[in-house]
């Protein structure tokens, strides 16, 4: 999922809606389009966004407890397993198994489980080519910064295995976007422009005629309250309602339109990820979801039953002989 953040505009009461009723411009239409879709959009990302939290709570409430079985069952494999390798009981090739099973245990706990196996496969895992595994530390650094940490443990596991998956093309590509996305915001909280354009066309000490120059007073002070108070669309509220405009005003809107545009593309994005994407909790919804957490649940209880089993057997090396072997004639490296 990438589930990321929604983009930092101001919440739903935050939004100018002018008034139609005055003469507008298309600039001014085309803005107060954006500023109305904007705000739709991200109210239907909240809604989603609680509908899911809400989801996620009851599927950890009924899935959880069958997870951390499994979790803590794998766990218990690692003692007997690496106190194997120090026996000098087994072959070179059993050896190869069993370290073959520590590493398979490992990358299931860590990428199905979110759980830390990072020291278990540095100290086991095998490094083929020095360039291969300095790009897969690169990688997995890259995946363990970006991910959200307010995730559940299973789904931050699934993120960064995304991540360690991705191209060189993929990543020069999301760069690109975001250095394009915090330009983005940039526009969207600069109001320091966008008052000095107000300010050029509206300062009543530009204004000779007395009636306009006091309308000129009482609308230069909003523009300087919301300045102060950092109100970029209250500036964008006035710049719009102001008239007569000029091919100035005009830009500047036309350039946060388009701004708003592109936040629209980012807000349907994460839709479609919340509604599609990987992240999301279940695919079904009302009977179907329970069938789902119902099957679920009972894979995981058969999965925790058998790591339990196998933890019983490797206690003793001819049991742990006995498992490599069972491994082996099912063409399976790992528990």
């Amino acid at each position: 999922m990438n589930t990321s953040a929604p983009s930092d505009l101001p919440a739903a009461t935050s939004y100018p809606i002018p008034a139609t009723d005055t003469a507008i411009n298309p600039a001014q239409q085309a803005f107060r389009e954006a500023v109305q879709q904007v705000e739709g959009l991200r109210q239907r990302l909240r809604d989603l966004q609680a509908e899911q939290a809400d989801a996620r709570r009851r599927y950890w409430q009924q899935v959880g407890p069958a997870a951390r079985a499994v979790v803590e069952a794998r766990q218990t494999l690692f003692a007997p397993l690496e106190n194997a390798l120090l026996l000098h009981f087994f072959s070179r090739a059993e050896e190869q198994q069993i370290t073959g099973v520590i590493v398979g245990n490992a990358r299931a706990l860590q990428e199905r489980f979110g759980e830390d196996a990072a020291d278990i496969l540095l100290k086991y895992a095998p490094q083929r080519q020095s360039g291969k595994a300095r790009s897969a530390a690169s990688d997995s650094a890259d995946a363990n910064a970006s991910f959200d940490s307010s995730l559940p443990p299973h789904e931050q596991a699934a993120e960064q295995a995304r991540a360690r998956r991705k191209t060189k093309a993929q990543k020069a590509q999301e760069a690109a976007e975001k250095a394009a996305r915090e330009e983005e915001q940039r526009l969207l909280s600069n109001t320091k422009t966008l008052y000095r354009q107000l300010a050029r066309t509206h300062h009543p000490d530009l204004e000779r005629n007395p009636d306009a120059q006091q309308q000129k007073t009482a609308l230069m002070q909003r523009i300087t309250e919301a300045y102060e108070a950092n109100d970029l669309y209250t500036l964008l509220q006035l710049l719009s309602e102001s008239a007569p405009t000029d091919h100035a005003d005009d830009d500047v809107l036309t350039r946060y339109t388009q701004a708003l545009r592109q936040q629209q593309i980012e807000l349907k994005q994460q839709l479609n990820e919340l509604k599609y994407g990987p992240s999301k909790v279940l695919s079904g919804t009302g009977k179907k979801q329970e069938a789902e957490l119902r099957q679920l649940k009972r894979y995981l209880r058969a999965e925790a039953e058998y790591v339990q089993h196998v933890a019983r057997l490797i206690q003793e090396p001819e049991g742990l002989r006995e498992v490599l072997r069972g491994l082996a004639a099912e063409g399976q490296e790992t528990v």
